[in-house]
């Protein structure tokens, strides 16, 4: 997440800081510079890392008091690599999509609608996305149709065996059936009214997970958006240069020797530029954008996925207890 990048700068030393120690000048300017500012194809600087590494004599400009120095310094660079899994909290929900926070320092990595978790919806009446996964009940139906058939096999028995009674004991036997058919009604009514409440609130608490404002979330890297603002003669211009993975097809070697050939070679990193028009001073884009993903198995909402791991600790923890 965090890397080491080096930079030579020609830094200058104000006259009213010539006093200092030299390199004490230098660092405090470079500190001053540097520090929550982006550069292009690098990343967001953090801090400065040790001291400058070389340092050349000062040099004086016509019509500046200031001394220049040529200076190499290395720098803390926030520049997640791809692929990366992070976390973060979730600040803004669209209908495009998810922006995410890393942090008090880093604001815009954004989670579009089509890296979600699916399947997944945006819910208008609640401003949030809400995952509805889907588990498949295929093996309750069938297990329910076996139930059935038990039960009007074991009916046809009842009746079979009420036929050799005589006929005044029928006639009470089938008011009292038919009574306790009545509560029976009545209760099997009661509890399929309760079995479909308990079954509303299951879809409504258990189905269906919303993805909260402020809620920890976890996702992966995809690509890295960098953007450069230029004012040119035609007006002004945006330049943004996108890092990603290139999407390689390995090759189907199913029926060839592996060879070095037909071994799937590892995804490279490739970059492109595109080059906007830009209107309005308002809808400047962000210099540093990250785009991610969480329609894997485990990203997400981090309280999705905390239940079985704690079960599975609890059980340990319980062997442990009983050795």
């Amino acid at each position: 997440m965090f890397i080491l990048t080096t930079v030579v700068d020609r830094i200058r030393v104000p006259a009213n800081m010539l006093a200092l120690p030299t390199l004490t000048a230098l660092h405090n300017e470079i500190d001053r510079k540097y520090p929550n500012r982006v550069l292009v194809n690098v990343g967001l600087v953090v801090c400065r890392y040790g001291s400058c590494l070389k340092i050349t004599n000062g040099s004086c400009v016509p019509g500046d008091g200031g001394s220049h120095h040529e200076c190499l310094f290395r720098l803390v660079v926030f520049r997640p690599f791809v692929e990366e899994v992070c976390l973060g909290t979730i600040v803004k929900s669209t209908p495009e999509g998810i922006q995410v926070s890393l942090g008090n320092f880093f604001h815009d990595v954004f989670i579009p609608a089509y890296w979600m978790l699916r399947p997944s919806k945006y819910n208008e009446k609640l401003g949030l996305w809400v995952w509805s996964p889907d588990y498949g009940n295929e093996e309750d139906d069938d297990d329910d149709d076996d139930n059935d058939d038990d039960d009007d096999s074991n009916g046809d028995a009842n009746v079979k065996m009420e036929d050799k009674n005589d006929d005044k004991t029928e006639t009470s036997i089938k008011k009292e059936g038919n009574d306790q058919e009545d509560n029976a009604n009545d209760n099997d009514n009661d509890a399929d009214n309760n079995q479909d409440d308990d079954g509303n609130n299951d879809d409504e608490d258990g189905d269906h997970f919303e993805m909260e404002i402020g809620a920890e979330i976890r996702f992966k890297i995809k690509s890295i958006h960098f953007t450069q603002v230029t004012n040119t003669a035609k007006g002004i211009q945006a330049t943004t240069t996108t890092t990603a993975h290139s999407q390689e097809i390995p090759k189907d070697s199913s029926d060839e020797p592996k060879t070095t050939d037909n071994i799937p070679k590892p995804r490279s990193l490739r970059k492109r530029s595109l080059s906007v028009d830009i209107s309005d001073m308002s809808s400047l884009p962000a210099s540093m954008n990250i785009v991610a993903s969480i329609c894997e198995d485990g990203l997400g909402l981090t309280s999705w996925w905390t239940s079985g791991e704690e079960e599975e600790n609890g059980e340990e923890e319980e062997e442990g207890a009983e050795e």
